[in-house]
């Protein structure tokens, strides 16, 4: 028996694993997020699997229900959306298992956040304008560390990637303009991957009317940084031809042979 914490993808149905779709069709137990989880992804479940929504259960509740099924000797698919890695809420589920010496594996997936870079049709890292991406938060009604304040985050120059914080993004705009400037972009992208997906793009003195306007509330991710709107960026080395690499040698190299 083994709970498989499967990363279901941000909506559409065809951007589960092969692993995580083949689980899905083959445990007799699913226990899925009902509140995130489009339908269709269950309906690989087996004719005869028991499918539970988790959204209105509590973490014991959740846990009893592995615990039984570890009695009886049954596969458990635990199916989350986007990656279980990144704000997945499975940690704390991994702990009581571990605590109960119930075994599980973590089926990854494809995150939202890459999803919705997807849908913007944007590369989050450009040579000589971002190397780096940080992924984080609004702080809400769950408290930031003191060291990974906005603020600090902003000093950097880097991408941001915002969850859970599209209710806050006035808040954002006015800790992110000293740092960025008022003419950063910003795209916003709800539900990505799902067929009401909505993308809003702007910069950051405008971004919070246009999101109001759009009515979004929820379930959105939020970009920010020169990338959104770049087209002046340096080419990448790895195909330049006066490079060299394990692979390929430079026109330079292949002459002088």
């Amino acid at each position: 028996m083994k709970v498989y914490i499967i990363g279901a993808g941000p909506g559409d149905p065809e951007l589960i694993t092969l692993k995580g779709a083949r689980l899905i069709e083959t445990c007799p137990i699913i226990l899925y997020t009902g509140s995130l989880v489009p339908v269709r992804v269950l309906e690989r479940a087996g004719q005869n699997a028991t499918v539970l929504d988790s959204s209105k259960m509590t973490l014991e509740e959740i846990i009893s229900i592995m615990k039984d099924a570890y009695e009886k000797d049954q596969d458990v698919a635990r199916v989350h959306t986007g990656d279980p890695s990144i704000f997945g809420s499975t940690a704390e589920q991994m702990r009581k298992l571990d605590e109960l010496r119930i075994p599980y594996e973590i089926v990854p997936g494809v995150s939202s956040f890459t999803a919705a870079a997807a849908m913007l049709g944007k590369e989050l890292t450009l040579p000589e304008v971002s190397q780096s991406v940080v992924i984080t938060r609004a702080e809400g009604r769950t408290p930031m560390p003191e060291k990974e304040r906005i603020s600090v985050f902003a000093s950097t120059g880097a991408t941001l990637v915002f969850f859970l914080s599209v209710l806050h993004i006035r808040k954002l705009v006015e800790e992110l303009t000293p740092h960025y400037g008022a003419n950063c972009p910003v795209a916003v992208v709800q539900r990505a991957t799902w067929p009401e997906q909505k993308i809003i793009t702007g910069i950051l003195e405008d971004i919070t009317t246009k999101v109001k306007d759009a009515k979004i509330t929820s379930t959105a991710i939020i970009f920010v940084g020169k990338v959104l709107d770049c087209h002046d960026f340096a080419d990448s080395r790895l195909y330049a031809s006066d490079f060299s690499h394990k692979f390929r040698k430079s026109k330079k190299e292949k002459r002088s042979e």
